[in-house]
């Protein structure tokens, strides 16, 4: 893996790396990355790419890209719930025939519709036929 210097790096990514190297510095022989340093790195990932976080951190490509498809998947497949308020119907329901005079009749119910909405939905469908 070839060194990469420092200065040319954006700030975050260079605080990751410099987190990187602190655990490295102190971590027991064959110890694994903590979570929270996984979660960095996924995170920079976000922003800047599975090669170039990798190279700046000092990461397995491969295991870089793993971890950051796989928390992908997990924020897509937990999607935010939405309420939606339900519409004040009462009283607004309304049942017309039209009828062209050569046999053709049209019947609507239409509930939830304000009267200016129905007098031009009418006008539309006169013409119509």
């Amino acid at each position: 893996m070839r060194a990469i210097d420092q200065r040319g790096l954006p700030d975050d990514l260079a605080r990751g790396r410099s987190a990187f190297q602190a655990w490295r510095a102190r971590r027991p022989a064959g110890g694994r990355i903590p979570p929270p340093l996984w979660a960095l790195a996924v995170q920079l990932v976000a922003k800047h790419g599975v090669s170039r976080t990798a190279a700046a951190l000092g990461l397995d490509y491969y295991s870089l890209k793993r971890r950051a498809k796989a928390s992908d998947q997990r924020s897509a497949s937990n999607p935010a719930f939405i309420e939606l308020p339900t519409p004040d119907v009462a009283g607004k329901q309304c049942h017309f025939q039209l009828d062209n005079g050569a046999g053709f009749t049209l019947r609507v119910q239409l509930v939830g519709y304000d009267t200016a909405d129905l007098e031009a939905l009418a006008c539309s469908l006169r013409n119509a036929l």
